[in-house]
């Protein structure tokens, strides 16, 4: 995994869980994480945290609602 490796997983997939990137990778979110910060300095990725997922019992993985998406 490298930072190509992600940029090509973004570009294919759009908007994507951190969850969804961790589990492509077989890494683990804390691993892939600094990895998309770099993009995201660079303005290639944009995040979008929500809130809750439409449930409201506050029991997601943190991890599901980490979105990210290419713009590049």
């Amino acid at each position: 995994m490298d930072l190509i490796a992600i940029k090509h997983y973004l570009q294919g997939k759009g908007l994507v869980a951190m969850k969804d990137v961790a589990l492509h990778f077989n890494q683990n979110a804390d691993t892939v994480r600094p990895l998309l910060d770099i993009w995201v300095s660079k303005g290639k990725v944009k995040r979008a945290e929500t809130k809750a997922c439409s449930k409201g019992c506050c029991k997601c993985d943190p991890a599901t609602l980490e979105l990210y998406e290419w713009v590049g």
